[in-house]
């Protein structure tokens, strides 16, 4: 059995392209100041022999390791996918990869997912887990001097922060039914513990009040962000109260458990009662009808929050800021104006 193949080195690209070893490792590593003839000829001599950097190395000269630390909640859910496509990618146009671990549904990432990241000596922590909302331990075990951005409020609010619009989302389904003529207006919320929940229900709240129309719990049901529990509530709403017109899903997902409900309830959409998702996953313009929804900006979110973090490593500033990113309503099939209004 032959000998594996030496790795090329600095060293061996300069000896090829006939430059300093200080200069080619500069260029190597994206610095140098050099002609653009000069650097061509290494990046050339680079290619030519299948330079490869050594990232090890790179980490011990920079006192980085060029490795972000995600921490995700439930790796297949599409929307949560949408926005590390958008984190990883941006990561990777600025030189970094991302280190990524899940935590269980009622899991605590104080436990072993972010002292596994800390060991790991990642440069910067990026939460994608809204379970973590609840953990009141996560302000003590993060490292005070390491950047961190998440998607979700993290007790103490010592954390900088990169979310959709929530409230807005809340606000323009619920003023794009009452534009509608519609007044009992039905909500389905998702898990009443979460931020994001609170705060479509505050944007739900103010439409009513710009409507003129008093809040009552009797229309507010909780569908756990579950298709099958979003139809149940459904059902339960109409027997509470049979003269619901309009019905706000805070998620397609739960909107489609909606369409389901209404359906077997004898319910017409949008003719008897219209429906608003959140969300706009791709499914949500196939339904029948196509569903009124309000897009979330989940890749720009992810991509904005990447952002920050790599700014915040490269700047030193561990300041928490807030993001928020613009929402908006795609009008669909499955609302309609009340007959008469």
């Amino acid at each position: 059995m032959g000998r594996p193949a030496r790795r090329v080195s600095v060293k061996d690209v300069a000896a090829r392209s006939g430059v300093s070893f200080q200069t080619t490792s500069k260029v190597l590593n994206g610095g140098g100041s050099v002609s653009e003839a000069t650097r061509a000829r290494i990046l050339q001599v680079a290619g030519d022999l299948g330079y490869v950097p050594n990232l090890q190395a790179r980490s011990l000269v920079m006192q980085r390791s060029q490795t972000i630390g995600l921490i995700a909640g439930d790796l297949s859910d599409r929307n949560l996918s949408r926005t590390i496509v958008g984190a990883e990618r941006e990561a990777r146009r600025q030189g970094y990869s991302l280190m990524i671990t899940s935590i269980e549904p009622e899991g605590s990432g104080t436990e072993y997912a972010l002292p596994a990241m800390m060991e790991r000596r990642v440069d910067g922590i990026f939460l994608v887990a809204p379970q973590m909302e609840e953990d009141l331990a996560l302000a003590h075990v993060l490292d005070r001097t390491l950047p961190v951005v998440s998607l979700h409020h993290v007790p103490g609010d010592a954390v900088a922060t990169v979310t959709a619009d929530d409230e807005m989302a809340g606000y323009l389904a619920t003023k794009h039914l009452s534009d509608q003529g519609h007044r009992v207006i039905a909500m389905v919320t998702g898990p009443t513990g979460r931020q994001a929940t609170q705060d479509r229900i505050r944007g739900y709240e103010r439409a009513l009040a710009g409507a003129k129309v008093r809040y009552a719990e009797d229309l507010v049901k909780d569908g756990r962000a579950e298709l099958l529990a979003a139809q149940t509530a459904v059902t339960r709403l109409f027997e509470r109260n049979p003269r619901i017109t309009a019905v706000f899903a805070q998620s397609d997902v739960m909107a489609i458990g909606a369409l389901r409900a209404l359906g077997a309830l004898g319910k017409r959409v949008p003719q008897d009662c219209s429906v608003v998702g959140c969300d706009d996953i791709d499914s949500a313009a196939y339904t029948s009808p196509p569903l009124t929804t309000i897009h979330m900006p989940f890749y720009e979110t992810g991509s904005e929050a990447m952002r920050l973090l790599l700014d915040m490593i490269k700047t030193g500033s561990l300041a928490p800021r807030r993001v928020r990113l613009e929402v908006r309503l795609i009008e669909r099939s499955s609302t309609a104006r009340v007959p008469g209004a």
